[in-house]
């Protein structure tokens, strides 16, 4: 019985250290995000700047994806300030 008992805490313990896998990551050529439904009310206090594409038009840096999602005017966001996202994004000729 105490075999018992040691190799299920033993199984208990091991089964509870294990490291969780990583969160998925979106593909290194993906810069864009969609803002989507329901919008966030509590964002965690990061700084992974954002550039915020407007509704009506415009950009605005935001601190993170969150914080930029959790306003209702963002539709999506592009990573890096403003002034980054405009020089990694070519300009439209025409």
């Amino acid at each position: 019985m105490p075999r018992a008992a040691l190799l299920s805490l033993t199984l208990l313990f091991a089964a509870c250290s294990a490291a969780p896998p990583p969160p998925p990551t979106a593909p290194a050529d993906s810069l864009t995000g969609q803002c989507s439904e329901p919008r966030p009310q509590v964002c965690t206090m990061e700084y992974d700047p954002v550039c915020g594409e407007l509704r009506g038009g415009g950009r605005t840096d935001y601190s993170s994806p969150c914080n930029a999602c959790a306003h209702d005017e963002v539709v999506s966001y592009l990573k890096g300030a403003c002034a980054q996202a405009s020089a990694a994004t070519p300009a439209a000729s025409g």
